[in-house]
């Protein structure tokens, strides 16, 4: 029995493995396709965090010596991928790199209209830091 377990344990992991690599390669994609740095960090943030919890996940599987560093990486990435990805995206803003929108449409910029009404009233902003 033990043989057996070992053997799905494998295939399982290889599983993970396969469905990591296929998230990475959709946050490569979509780096290249998508239009500005917003929806970039959007694809890379989010994609490749699963691709790599599938990666460790798979790692951890085939290799139950090195699950203990695999989940402590991946509860690692997980709480610190969003936040890394916030202060691109706020950076970004702060920076003032436009959104682009579809031929036609104007991209909603919903801080941007906060912002607008909070400086008209004289308040602090989260700019003035």
């Amino acid at each position: 029995m033990g043989e057996f377990l070992q053997a799905l344990l494998q295939w399982v992991g290889f599983g993970a493995l396969v469905i990591g690599v296929i998230f990475c390669a959709i946050a490569v994609l979509g780096l290249f396709r998508l239009p500005d740095v917003y929806t970039r960090l959007h694809a890379s943030a989010k994609v490749t965090t699963m691709g790599l919890a599938g990666l460790l996940l798979g790692a951890a599987l085939i290799m139950p010596s090195t699950a203990p560093k695999a989940i402590a990486l991946t509860i690692f990435m997980v709480i610190t991928s969003p936040v890394s990805t916030h202060a691109i995206a706020m950076a970004a803003y702060r920076s003032r790199v436009p959104m682009v929108s579809r031929p036609g449409q104007k991209a909603r910029d919903d801080l941007g209209e906060h912002l607008q009404s909070t400086l008209a009233n004289g308040e602090k902003t989260i700019f003035d830091v």
